[in-house]
C-alpha cells in the first residue's frame, strides 16, 4: 500500500511547545502506556521535552508522535479513540512523518472492544445514530455540503466519493471509479428500459453511468441541495434530463416502482433504529415479482458505534453496521434474498490512498477556503479510513437481493468480470 512516501502532517512537523511544564516520573511512566500501544513498530512517541519511551534497539523511528502538553497526555490515556484525533486536529499533538503508518500500527496492535451486550447496543446505536427527518437533513449538510469546490480538489472528475473497484492495479483513479460503477450495473443485471431508483445519489456520477451506458430510467433521491444541483446540472449537460431525475427529498419518501433498486455510499447515514423503514421502502417501490437491488456499504465485522471523534467532525449520525444487522433488519423482514455478498474493504484502502495523495497535495488550498484545523481534521479522518481499511477494523460490503420468486439472474457470475 505504500510505494509512495509523503508527510501529512508538513504544517507542523515541530511539536508544539509546553510552556513551562517540566516532565515528571509519572509523565514518563505514563508516555510508556501509551508508546505500548504500537508494539514493536519502529514510531516514537515523545513528551513536549523529547523524552521518550522508544526503545533505542528497536531501529531508527520511521515515525515520531510529539504529546505537546501534559493536559493532551492524561486526555489520550483517558480516552484515546477520541483524543488522538482531537488532539491532532488541535495541533496539540503532532506527527513528523506520514500520520497513517502510525493509526495502521495502533488499529493492528490496539486490541478491537468486544461487542457490547445486545440491549446494550440497541440503545447506545439509537442515542448515537437516531436520525429523524430534520436530524437526517442536517448531518448530510455537515459533510456533504461544505462546497463542490472542496471535492473537486482531491476526488475523481466525477465526484465519486465511494470504494473505486481495481481489476486491475494500475488503473487510475477515474478508471476505478469507472469500473466501479459498471460492475454496480453489471451485478443488478440492467437491461434497456429497466426502471431504476437510487437512494443517496451524491453527486449522480452512478444515476447518469447507469442511464448513459444501459439505457434505463433513474429516480436518484438525496437530501444535500449542493449534490443535487450539481447532479442535475450535469445531467442536462449530456442530454440525460428526460432518462434521469435527481429528487431533493429523503429515502422516506421514495415513491414509485422500479425494476432495480440501488444505495451505494448511502445506509451508514440511515441509522440503526431506521434500517426497518429503510426495508419498507425497499419493498415499496421494488417490482414485486422481478425486482432485485444492491447494497454498497460500509460495514464492521462486530456490533460497534462508529468512533466518537468521527461522529463529531466528519460523520455525524453515522452508524457501520454489520452484515448480520444488514440482512436482520432492511432485507429479511421483507423475504428478500440475498443472492450474493462481495467484500471490497482492500478496494476502499487503495481508494482513499488515493485520496490522501491529492488532498496531501491540495492542502494549501484546503486552508485557504476553510482554515487549517479543517486541513488537519480531514487528512486525520482520510488516513485513519484508509488505515481501517487496510488493517480489516472496517470492511466494505457489496450485498445483491431479489425477491424470493425471480429467476431471471445468471446462473454463473462470469457475466461480472466480462
Amino acid at each position: 500500500m505504500r510505494n509512495e512516501t509523503f508527510v501529512l502532517d508538513r504544517a507542523s512537523t515541530s511539536r508544539p511547545a509546553a510552556r513551562g511544564q517540566t516532565v515528571s516520573p509519572l509523565d514518563r511512566a505514563l508516555l510508556k502506556m501509551i508508546q505500548g500501544a504500537v508494539g514493536s513498530d519502529p514510531i516514537r512517541i515523545q513528551l513536549w521535552d523529547g523524552s521518550t519511551g522508544y526503545a533505542s534497539r528497536a531501529g531508527a523511528p520511521a515515525v515520531t508522535v510529539t504529546i505537546g502538553d501534559r493536559a493532551t497526555l492524561l486526555r489520550l490515556l483517558w480516552n484515546p479513540d477520541f483524543w488522538f484525533g482531537e488532539s491532532f486536529t488541535r495541533n496539540r499533538l503532532s506527527v513528523a512523518g506520514d500520520i497513517g503508518t502510525v493509526l495502521e500500527s495502533i488499529y493492528r496492535n490496539y486490541p478491537e472492544r468486544g461487542a457490547l451486550p445486545g440491549w446494550l447496543g440497541r440503545i447506545r446505536a439509537a442515542l448515537t445514530a437516531s436520525n429523524s427527518v430534520v436530524r437526517a437533513r442536517h448531518n448530510i449538510h455537515h459533510h456533504y455540503d461544505i462546497g463542490n469546490d472542496f471535492y473537486h480538489l482531491w476526488l475523481d472528475n466525477a465526484l465519486v466519493y465511494t470504494c473505486a473497484y481495481f481489476p486491475s492495479p494500475s488503473l487510475s483513479l477515474e478508471q476505478a471509479q469507472d469500473a466501479k460503477m459498471d460492475y454496480v450495473c453489471r451485478k443488478l443485471w440492467l437491461q434497456p428500459g429497466d426502471k431504476v431508483i437510487e437512494a443517496g445519489s451524491g453527486w449522480g456520477a452512478l444515476a447518469i453511468h447507469m442511464a448513459m451506458r444501459y439505457g434505463v430510467s433513474v429516480r436518484a433521491f438525496n437530501i444535500s441541495r449542493a449534490q443535487i444541483e450539481f447532479a442535475r446540472s450535469r445531467a442536462a449537460e449530456l442530454g440525460l434530463q428526460h432518462r434521469v431525475e435527481f429528487v431533493e427529498d429523503d429515502y422516506r419518501n421514495v415513491t414509485g416502482q422500479c425494476d432495480a433498486f440501488v444505495s451505494v455510499g448511502m445506509l451508514e447515514h440511515v441509522g440503526l433504529p431506521h434500517y426497518h423503514e429503510f426495508g419498507e421502502v425497499i419493498d415499496r417501490v421494488l417490482n414485486p415479482t422481478s425486482g432485485r437491488g444492491l447494497l454498497h456499504f460500509i460495514g464492521r465485522n462486530r456490533a460497534l458505534p462508529l468512533n466518537a471523534w468521527i461522529r463529531k467532525r466528519i460523520f455525524p449520525g453515522a452508524y457501520v453496521p454489520t452484515l448480520g444487522e444488514v440482512a436482520d433488519q432492511v432485507l429479511e423482514p421483507w423475504n428478500l434474498s440475498i443472492l450474493d455478498v462481495e467484500n471490497l474493504r482492500l478496494h476502499y484502502a487503495k481508494t482513499i490512498r488515493h485520496w490522501r495523495m491529492r488532498f496531501d497535495s491540495a492542502a494549501e488550498r484546503v486552508t485557504k477556503m476553510c482554515d487549517e484545523e479543517f486541513t488537519r481534521a480531514w487528512r486525520f479522518y482520510l488516513a485513519g479510513s484508509e488505515a481501517a481499511f487496510a488493517t480489516g477494523w472496517m470492511q466494505l460490503f457489496q450485498v445483491t437481493f431479489a425477491r424470493s420468486r425471480t429467476n431471471q439472474i445468471p446462473s454463473t457470475r462470469g457475466a461480472l468480470y466480462q
